[in-house]
């Protein structure tokens, strides 16, 4: 039996990170700047930051997030200050993926990151203890273990904090020396190692879910020693079907799967979660928004998905069939409710929309249940 070929590189990998996705393109940004000034500990020019999140064609660099020039321009210049970037709006808007952009971008490396939770600890955002160490070597630095914060002010790179909001307000509140003073003070050390400064080029960049607004509250402290931004949904129609289709042949191509998802079917996706997301069709006739987030983000993993169940069951190109199975389950999330608002939308609003590929979808909505 033939051996199966290893691969290489990052293709067996999941997900990722954008600074291996993108090596090529970060070091010809680095190369471009020459000796442009930038802030201390950057990798890049603020300038090149801005290139990478949002694309340039002159240097045949693409564009990763969809948003305007001047908000991204905001974020970067946040970064560059003693005041941390926090990054705010609803489910599936990018806040995570732009938090992601912006570390590669600037630092070169996006792992430095905090999940945050209800069950997040002090231990997971600073640094813990290899106890067998601990108890045989005493505090040491062989026997630190070092966790994101610890490893970002000490390289002077950006540290990601996911969901702050999710965490208790007192883990929240460890924050506030570290971006008051930037110095961690390590009380098992002593004498000059009690305190761990800053380098240059350290900075946080939080994220928060407005639907969990009053769950975790942060404190008006915290808040102070943050620049708040807020990342909306995508509202440009021709936008947000151009990201989809982009990041879905990305994902097929990078799987492997020989399948893709012509315009026609992209055109269904992104309307019907451009619809009932903001709760009014294309001609502006008003129509139930559903209580799940039908954001961008959710209408690619449909369009995987449906991508990968035409593969998987023998059909080579995606119907509006593969559509309607897998929008159900992204749909009907958080209340029953949902249910009975899709029906209608595909009763009142696809079925009287022209063009074969539309009337094969409403046929296939009647399935719904």
């Amino acid at each position: 039996m033939a051996k199966k070929k290893e691969k290489s590189g990052v293709e067996d990998l999941q997900r990722p990170s954008i600074e291996m996705l993108y090596a090529d393109e970060i070091a010809k940004l680095i190369e471009s700047d020459g000796d442009k000034p930038r802030p201390a500990g950057w990798a890049m020019t603020p300038d090149s930051v801005v290139k990478f999140v949002l694309g340039d064609k002159t240097l045949d660099i693409k564009a990763k997030f969809v948003g305007t020039r001047r908000f991204v321009e905001r974020c970067v210049v946040a970064l560059a200050t003693n005041r941390g970037l926090m990054l705010i709006g609803e489910p599936g808007t990018a806040k995570s993926y732009l938090s992601e952009i912006l570390s590669a971008g600037i630092s070169g490396d996006s792992t430095l990151t905090v999940q945050g939770s209800a069950g997040t600890t002090e231990d997971e955002i600073k640094y813990s203890w290899n106890y067998a160490l601990l108890l045989s070597q005493g505090a040491t630095h062989d026997s630190m273990v070092p966790a994101p914060l610890y490893l970002g002010m000490d390289g002077g790179k950006i540290v990601r904090f996911e969901e702050i909001t999710r965490c208790p307000l007192e883990i929240q509140d460890t924050m506030l020396s570290i971006l008051s003073d930037r110095v961690m003070q390590i009380p098992e050390f002593k004498g000059a190692d009690s305190s761990l400064y800053a380098r240059a080029g350290f900075n946080v960049i939080a994220t928060a879910n407005t639907r969990d607004r009053g769950v975790n509250e942060m404190s008006a402290a915290l808040k102070r020693r943050f620049n708040f931004e807020t990342v909306h949904p995508i509202n440009n129609l021709k936008q947000e079907r151009e990201l989809v289709q982009r990041q879905m042949t990305r994902e097929l191509e990078r799987a492997g799967i020989p399948v893709r998802v012509d315009a026609d079917m992209t055109e269904l996706l992104v309307t019907t979660f451009h619809e009932l997301r903001t709760g009014k069709t294309i001609g502006g006739q008003a129509i139930d928004s559903l209580t799940t987030v039908m954001s961008t983000a959710e209408a690619v993993s449909v369009g995987y998905a449906a991508s990968l169940h035409a593969y998987y069951f023998g059909q080579s190109t995606v119907n509006p069939g593969h559509i309607v199975n897998n929008l159900v389950g992204s749909a009907l999330k958080e209340n029953p409710e949902d249910l009975k608002k899709l029906r209608h939308y595909f009763n009142q609003v696809v079925k009287g929309r022209k063009g074969k590929h539309w009337q094969a979808y409403f046929k296939a909505g009647e399935n719904i249940q």
